[in-house]
């Protein structure tokens, strides 16, 4: 049953009636408005909010004839969606809080120093935790290998190009960037003292 359709109708600009809600980065419009020939419709649109601040918006239109197929549409859906069998649940990565302790990031900075530390576990340090596919040091993995494990190409990855890594979201990336531009900052620092290690 085909429950939108595109046509050449006219529509009027100020909708009769408006609801939206939000969840996360996705906001939702409803508008019940009527066309230039009174036929009634119904606008669902989208709008997903990117990593650079832009929007990606979709749309579509539901006109009167088509209400209570579309009702009757959901309320089957919702019908066989309570009574279908539950999909099993995804088995989630263990994370590093299930490797050994002598494995985990923290864990082998305090034992061993910070020399002993990977590029990705470092950096996997900043950003937290991963997904439920990488621990943070996978996701970390992912990302050096992106720009050949060198950190150089690392620190000068945009904010929008961090965040097409699933797992980096803005706070994130901006935390990666942070940590780079400091490493910049002191290279660039006049050698007024020497750093000694400190385990």
């Amino acid at each position: 049953m085909q429950f939108c359709r595109t046509n050449r109708i006219v529509m009027k600009n100020e909708p009769i009636v408006s609801e939206s809600f939000s969840n996360g980065r996705r906001h939702f419009f409803l508008d019940f408005s009527q066309a230039s020939n009174g036929s009634n419709y119904i606008r669902m649109t989208r709008n997903d909010e990117l990593p650079d601040g832009t929007y990606k918006r979709s749309s579509v239109v539901y006109f009167e004839e088509d209400f209570m197929p579309l009702v009757e549409g959901f309320a089957s859906l919702m019908h066989h969606a309570r009574y279908a069998p539950q999909p099993k649940p995804v088995k989630k990565s263990g994370g590093i809080k299930s490797w050994p302790e002598e494995m985990r990031p923290r864990e082998r900075m305090l034992a061993q120093g910070r020399r002993a530390m990977e590029d990705a576990e470092l950096l996997a340090m900043l950003i937290g935790s991963g997904t439920t596919e990488n621990s943070a040091v996978g996701l970390c993995r992912r990302i050096l290998a992106s720009v050949d494990w060198d950190l150089r190409r690392l620190a000068r990855l945009s904010l929008e190009e961090l965040c097409r890594f699933q797992g980096i979201g803005m706070a994130r990336g901006l935390a990666i960037i942070a940590a780079a531009e400091l490493s910049v900052r002191m290279l660039k620092a006049p050698r007024s003292f020497a750093l000694e290690e400190k385990n």
